[in-house]
């Protein structure tokens, strides 16, 4: 953790302007970009100091969206899919508008209702190494015939022969079609039936 500057004190928690909201570390904020028709930045706050003006500071680790990265977004990205990256700098507080919630990808598939402040990450993002695209993990489980990982945007049916997962439009179904079959077989298992 970041230690404390000199002639600041350490927060426990900061109350958001104009909200009954409280923020402690560990919380995912929102904060407002210079450029008020970019979407709102999230964030993970590690420290909160005040200074002896009086001014609230956090010391944060970025999330980025996929098009925001060198990868860029890719269609197995989800819509409210986020990065972890290892980007920390210090931020005002009074840049925070909200609280929001970044679940793990299992946690977010669990979820029964889909909230605005609702985001997911399953991958780590280093946007300043020089090699490669500084994502991680490498190795994701893939699915389907078209070889991508999870997008749960996406409607997937599983196979009743082989278990795998496939995308309702690599496998020509729609939904209806998918939630009426009572057996789901993929092409290859149909094959060997």
């Amino acid at each position: 953790m970041a230690s404390t500057r000199s002639g600041r004190r350490d927060l426990e928690s900061y109350s958001i302007n104009g909200t009954e909201k409280i923020i402690r570390r560990g919380d995912c904020v929102l904060m407002q970009p210079e450029d008020l028709d970019d979407p709102l930045y999230v964030a993970r706050v590690v420290k909160l100091e005040k200074d002896r003006d009086e001014n609230v500071n956090v010391y944060v680790r970025w999330y980025y969206r996929p098009e925001d990265s060198k990868v860029g977004r890719r269609n197995f990205h989800g819509e409210k899919e986020l990065l972890l990256s290892d980007h920390y700098d210090w931020q005002s507080a009074y840049a925070i508008v909200g609280k929001c919630v970044v679940h793990s990808l299992t946690s977010y598939k669990a979820l029964k209702i889909i909230k605005e402040e609702d985001y997911f990450s399953r991958f780590e993002y280093r946007p300043f190494v020089s090699k490669g695209l500084g994502m991680s993990p490498k190795n994701v489980d893939v699915y389907c015939r078209c070889g991508l990982p999870y997008n749960p945007d996406e409607n997937m049916v599983g196979c009743d022969g082989c278990g795998d997962w496939f995308h309702f439009t690599c496998v020509d179904l729609t939904y209806e079609e998918a939630i009426n079959r009572k057996n789901f077989f993929c092409p290859s298992c149909d094959l060997q039936k």
